[in-house]
C-alpha cells in the first residue's frame, strides 16, 4: 500500500515539474530570455576578417589582412572598354580576389599599393627574387624597351650586352651593342613588347639590374597588373600599404538595433555612395537596416542594406556597368572598397557587413573611369548590438 502511494506521489510531482518546465520554455521564448541569453554566451563582435577593438571601433586588423584571404560568395562577370580595347571580367564564388583584381582598380591614396616596389614587398615576405622569373613579374610581359629604360633606374646607362634579356631581345632586331638608352630609340624595336621578342621564362627576375627597386608606378599600363601578377603582394599583410596611415576615423557609433524587411520608408540614412552622397533614404516597402545611436543626431539613424536597396555608382564611362548601380552602404576605410550591411539577425542582434569592390581604368584619352562597386559580397565584419562601429567620412547626418 505504501509503495502504491509513493508511486502516485511521484507520478504528481514529475506531472508538475513536466507542467512547470514547460511553462518556463514557453516565457523563455515569449518574452525574449532565449535571444537574450544566447547573446551573453556566443562572442560579440565575431568577425570574417581579423578585427581590432581600437578607441575608434571595430577597425580591420591590418596587420592580418591580405588580398589572398577576402573570397567572393557569388559568381560573376562583366565586359567593358579598357585600356587595351574590349576586356572582360569574370570571377567565381570561391575564388581570392587577388586571382581577378588589378593593381588600377586600388590606385587610391588610402592604399597607394603603385609606390611599393618589389624589394620592399620581398624583403617583408622572406621572398628570394633570384628564384623567380621575369614572367612572374606580370606587367614585364607589356613592356618595351623605353617603357623599362624609363622605369628602371640607371638602366639606360647599362650596355645592351650586359643585360641577358634585353641583349636577346635586341640581338633579334639586329642591334649588337652600345646602351639601352641608345637601343630603345631604334625605330624597328620601340613599340615591341618585350614577351613578343623572348620568352620571358627563360630569365630570372633579377637578370634585369636593379628592377627589384623600381616603384610599381615606374612601369607602363602598370594598372592592368592582376595582384597576383606582383610576386608576393597578394599575401603581403595591409599595414604594408603606405596609404592607410591618412585613414579618418573619427566618426563613430554603436550599433543599437538590427531590423529586418517589415521596416519601410525609413528617411533617417546613413548609407548612400559617392555619387548620391550618403544620405539616400529608403523609400520602399523593405527598408532592412541596423539602427545607429551616438553622440546628438547620430541615435537614430539608418544604415540600409545593401541587399534592398541599390544607389547610383561610378564615375566616367565604367559607371554604365552593373547598370549604374551599387549596394548602399559607406566607405568607412575610403575608396579601395565599399562597406554593406548585408545579412541581418532581429533573434540574435547580429549584422554581417561585406566588402564590394570596383573595376577602374585609365583609359587613354579618356583617363581614370571606374565603375559602380558591383563586385562582391567578400565578406567583412560581423557586429551585435552596442558594437562600436566606424563610420568614416563624410560625417553628415540627416
Amino acid at each position: 500500500m505504501k509503495t502504491k502511494f509513493n508511486n502516485n506521489l511521484d507520478s504528481r510531482y514529475l506531472i508538475l515539474f513536466g507542467l512547470l518546465g514547460t511553462l518556463f520554455i514557453h516565457s523563455f521564448i515569449k518574452y525574449g530570455l532565449l535571444n537574450q541569453t544566447i547573446g551573453l554566451i556566443m562572442p560579440r563582435a565575431s568577425a570574417q576578417v581579423p578585427v581590432v577593438n581600437s578607441p575608434s571601433g571595430f577597425v580591420p586588423d591590418w596587420s592580418r589582412l591580405k588580398f589572398s584571404d577576402m573570397i567572393i560568395s557569388e559568381d560573376g562577370s562583366v565586359t567593358y572598354p579598357g585600356s587595351r580595347g574590349t576586356e572582360t571580367r569574370t570571377w567565381t564564388a570561391g575564388q581570392s580576389i587577388a586571382e581577378f583584381m588589378e593593381l588600377g582598380d586600388f590606385e587610391t591614396p588610402q592604399l597607394a599599393i603603385e609606390n611599393l616596389n618589389l624589394s620592399t614587398i620581398a624583403s617583408v615576405q622572406g621572398i628570394n627574387l633570384s628564384r623567380l622569373r621575369l614572367d612572374d613579374f606580370q606587367l614585364t610581359r607589356w613592356q618595351t624597351l623605353p617603357n623599362l629604360a624609363t622605369a628602371v633606374p640607371g638602366l639606360g646607362n647599362r650596355s645592351v650586352a650586359s643585360v641577358p634579356p634585353i641583349r636577346d631581345f635586341a640581338r633579334r632586331f639586329g642591334i649588337n651593342s652600345g646602351t639601352i638608352a641608345n637601343a630603345s630609340r631604334n625605330s624597328r624595336l620601340r613599340n615591341i613588347p618585350l614577351n613578343r621578342g623572348i620568352n620571358l621564362r627563360n630569365y630570372p627576375l633579377t637578370s634585369i639590374p636593379n628592377i627589384q627597386n623600381a616603384s610599381i608606378n615606374r612601369f607602363a599600363n602598370w594598372q592592368d597588373s592582376k595582384i597576383i601578377g606582383v610576386p608576393g603582394l597578394s599575401t603581403l599583410t595591409w599595414d604594408n600599404l603606405p596609404g592607410l596611415r591618412s585613414l579618418d576615423l573619427s566618426f563613430v557609433a554603436k550599433v543599437d538595433l538590427p531590423l529586418r524587411d517589415i521596416e519601410a520608408n525609413r528617411t533617417r540614412s546613413i548609407s548612400g555612395s559617392y555619387q548620391e552622397g550618403f544620405n539616400v533614404p529608403c523609400l520602399q516597402n523593405n527598408c532592412a537596416h541596423m539602427e545607429m545611436s551616438g553622440l546628438g543626431k547620430t541615435t537614430g539613424t539608418q544604415w540600409i542594406s545593401g541587399k534592398v536597396q541599390k544607389v547610383r555608382g561610378g564615375f566616367g564611362l565604367l559607371s554604365a556597368l552593373f547598370g549604374g548601380r551599387e549596394p548602399t552602404g559607406r566607405n568607412p576605410f575610403g575608396s579601395p572598397f565599399k562597406q554593406v550591411v548585408w545579412n541581418i539577425d532581429e533573434a540574435t542582434g547580429s549584422v554581417e557587413t561585406a566588402m564590394f569592390f570596383r573595376i577602374c581604368k585609365t583609359i587613354p584619352f579618356i583617363g581614370r573611369t571606374c565603375s559602380p562597386y558591383g563586385i562582391g559580397p567578400v565578406p567583412f565584419i560581423e557586429y551585435r548590438e552596442l558594437d562600436p562601429i566606424v563610420l568614416g567620412q563624410p560625417n553628415s547626418l540627416p
